[in-house]
């Protein structure tokens, strides 16, 4: 692995956190005071991001998307990740890369448009009942002719209000397995304004304000038999071979936080002065400092090498977990440091700290939680071993 970044990545990098401190810094006051996202602002951003080159650059060239590889493609996450999550991800789309499942006339019915900011895209998993066991879920869909019937209740649904459909995964039957019987999983489309399937307001919640969550109801919800993403009973090999990568996101969007959270307390250390010396020359601070830097470190790392491996096809599914694992701590850790080092005025909103603080407790819960992390990193040690 080379770690030196090439000409283009840098690109991306300075072009991307250019946008992010002109662009999108500037809202972020009113989205934290209102917790709402103006259409318009979203519209104004969304055009000057596409301008810029910076929408939908997930997605491949052939699509029109940036093409980037996947390292690449994190670092500007990174970039973006810096700035309130609802501006950067509503503002900045970057449409599942789900999406790429689907057939010609679903790609053209339902990536196309995303990818030209005319819509969204959200997905439906999580249920009341069943979180981290996706195999626990209750909403089910069975076939009535050429069509299926959707029933059942998601919540959590990140930006749903937004959307112009979902990706429902819903249980359509059963499976043997020596732990018993597991239920088999299928996604279909869901278009919003279908009947029977309604979008209820989420919850509030702590972290990222201005970024919505829904409750979707499927009541008798009838949709035709071409609206299966993949193939019946197959959602969780779409989602395992087309979701991967998110961990890896959520790693980076968390560094980009962590590195503005530890350049904030580091400014603040060598401005702020007490005793007759700067605060950061004493060694309650000075350790802070180099503790905060080794963990955003060491997460770099983990990440950037997860994603390298990634496009090798190399890459496990511990080493992802570790990534999100750590990116996500580290960023926990880093912000509680820097509001310790700025003492009182860090808890103030007249700085983004606060902000960074509250955000960072959702990452060790969504894509998910940390305790499912360890477990893949320890099934993936223990399996050689016949554990």
């Amino acid at each position: 692995m080379d770690f030196a970044l090439t000409d283009e990545q840098r690109m991306i990098v300075e072009t991307t956190r250019a946008f992010v401190e002109t662009e999108l810094y500037p809202h972020e006051a009113e989205v934290e005071r209102t917790g709402h996202l103006r259409p318009d602002l979203i519209r104004e951003i969304q055009a000057k991001a596409m301008a810029a080159g910076l929408y939908a650059a997930n997605m491949p060239a052939e699509v029109g998307g940036a093409g980037l590889d996947t390292l690449s493609w994190l670092l500007y996450e990174r970039e973006l990740g810096r700035a309130n999550y609802a501006l950067h991800w509503t503002c900045v789309a970057r449409p599942s890369n789900i999406l790429l499942a689907g057939t010609p006339e679903q790609r053209e019915r339902y990536l196309l448009p995303c990818i030209r900011g005319e819509t969204w895209d959200c997905l439906a998993m999580t249920e009341p009942g069943a979180g981290s066991d996706l195999r626990g879920m209750k909403a089910s869909a069975r076939p009535d002719g050429s069509d299926w019937i959707l029933n059942g209740t998601k919540h959590f649904i990140s930006h749903a209000d937004i959307a112009g459909f979902t990706i429902a995964f819903m249980a359509t039957g059963e499976e043997a397995t020596p732990r018993g019987p597991k239920k088999r999983i299928t996604a279909f489309f869901v278009d919003k304004g279908t009947k029977g399937f309604t979008v209820r307001e989420g919850y509030r919640n702590v972290s990222h304000r201005g970024y919505t969550n829904a409750v979707l109801e499927f009541d008798d919800c009838r949709v035709p038999a071409e609206n299966i993403l993949g193939e019946v009973h197959k959602g969780f090999e779409v989602a395992n071979t087309w979701l991967g990568a998110t961990r890896l996101q959520v790693a980076a969007t968390c560094l980009g936080r962590a590195d503005r959270a530890l350049g904030l307390a580091l400014a603040h250390a060598a401005d702020r002065r007490q005793f007759g010396q700067q605060i950061g020359k004493f060694q309650g601070v000075s350790f802070k400092l180099a503790d905060m830097a080794m963990e955003l470190r060491a997460a770099e790392l983990l990440t950037w090498s997860a994603g390298w491996k990634f496009d090798q096809g190399s890459v496990t599914e511990a080493e992802m977990a570790m990534a999100k694992l750590k990116a996500t701590e580290a960023l926990a850790m880093i912000a509680d440091e820097a509001i310790q080092i700025h003492g009182g005025m860090g808890l103030m909103e007249e700085l983004p700290l606060e902000r960074i603080w509250r955000d960072a407790r959702v990452e060790r819960i969504w894509e998910g939680t940390s305790e499912i992390q360890r477990h893949i990193i320890s099934r993936e040690l223990l399996r050689p071993l016949g554990g």
